[in-house]
């Protein structure tokens, strides 16, 4: 069985073809510039091999046709024949409380995911875009929404309500909601079975550490809280996003800079984190290798954004009264073993002991890298978003 996983942001659409018998992935890529000059389209092989063809992408149905023609390709192409693919998997941002699993994308479901829309403007309207085109250039197609925001809607009450009017939760569903579920998901599940060890009766918590970036108390195999909220601009100190913040200050500097809600966000989103810490890049390895050169704006950030990843691992320990498992994921939480180091340096209450020296030589490899005397397992597991979205396609068709 073939399963087409499709990934359409507002100028970009990610895609993996996966041989599920053998949950290999015949060919990935992404195209980038969706309505904008100078699209193109990156392609990998499954033998590794990388290409990028140039294509003008004036919208998103042209980019997903393009990229079923480069799927038949005589020369980089993977199958002859589209009907070769049995089903397309989508990546759905925001399905608020309307959805809280993975479903087929029938007319009616796809009414309710628009619903949501006001909480995703920017997302959930590209990914609907994905929908409609795979629905006009192969009707019929079975397609599947694998939705961000499922995993944590088995958070309580008491963790996902805000401390506002109640009307505007039940007016228009402020609430918290969390993010990268579908990446949580998967690594607390996969830690399970590479440690050999059942979901139940486990306290876990998980590191989605990246240029977005999100953590999550995991009980007995179910999300009981997330940093994330409304929105995914709370919590940690991410790439460009400031995490938590004041409400207050976010007034305050809207008076001051005279913005409205619109540049107020912007600032949060695009301008803030590590890029508006450090004033140089959103980009980890630059900022590392600054703070190393003894850049001291680079050396604050890092320390602040080691210091909230540890924070929220602590809340999470004290939310699930203990916890049992470590892991982390994500481009930079896969990669980076010194913030895995410093991260869990301040631990030792919990009982956690890092083997350092196996952890420096892990980047993005499954590994346990704590000793046997630690009380807390810490994992590191490459998260594949796309294989769960591939797995969660097939198991509904």
């Amino acid at each position: 069985m073939k399963i087409l996983v499709l990934n359409c942001g507002s100028s970009s659409i990610k895609y993996a073809l996966y041989d599920m018998d053998s949950k290999t992935v015949m060919t990935s890529g992404g195209a980038e510039r969706v309505g904008l000059d100078g699209a193109f389209v990156k392609v990998k092989l499954a033998n590794g091999e990388k290409k990028t063809v140039m294509h003008d992408i004036p919208e998103h149905t042209e980019g997903v046709k393009f990229i079923f023609s480069l799927l038949t390709d005589p020369e980089i192409g993977v199958i002859k024949d589209l009907k070769e693919i049995n089903a397309v998997g989508h990546r759905m941002v925001h399905g608020g409380e309307k959805f809280n699993k993975s479903v087929l994308l029938t007319d009616e479901v796809l009414k309710v995911f628009e619903e949501c829309t006001d909480l995703a403007p920017l997302h959930n309207p590209a990914n609907l875009k994905g929908v409609r085109a795979v629905q006009e250039l192969m009707p019929g197609l079975p397609q599947v929404g694998v939705f961000d925001t499922a995993f944590h809607q088995t958070m309580p009450k008491e963790a996902y309500m805000y401390a506002v009017p109640y009307e505007l939760y039940e007016k228009y569903g402020v609430r918290r909601y969390g993010f990268h579920g579908t990446s949580h998901r998967y690594v607390s599940q996969r830690v399970c079975e590479f440690l050999n060890v059942k979901p139940e009766g486990k306290k876990i918590i998980t590191c989605h550490i990246g240029n977005g970036a999100s953590i999550a108390a995991v009980k007995d195999g179910k999300c009981i809280d997330t940093s994330m909220g409304l929105t995914p601009l709370e919590g940690l100190v991410m790439g460009t996003r400031s995490g938590d913040i004041d409400g207050g200050a976010i007034t305050f500097i809207q008076k001051k800079l005279g913005l409205d809600a619109d540049g107020m966000s912007n600032l949060l989103n695009k301008k803030s984190g590590m890029l508006g810490l450090t004033g140089i890049s959103s980009d980890m390895r630059e900022i590392d290798s600054a703070c190393k050169a003894g850049n001291e704006r680079a050396k604050l950030a890092i320390e602040m954004y080691n210091y909230r990843i540890r924070k929220y691992i602590g809340a999470y320990a004290a939310a699930m009264n203990g916890c049992d498992i470590i892991v982390f994921t994500a481009g930079v939480g896969e990669n980076q073993a010194s913030l895995r180091e410093e991260v869990c340096k301040n631990l030792t209450y919990l009982g956690v002991e890092i083997d350092v020296e196996k952890n420096k030589g892990i980047h993005g490899d499954e590994a346990v890298i704590s000793t046997p005397n630690s009380k807390v397992t810490v994992a590191v597991i490459p998260t594949d978003e796309e294989l769960m979205i591939a797995t969660d396609t097939m198991a509904l068709l």
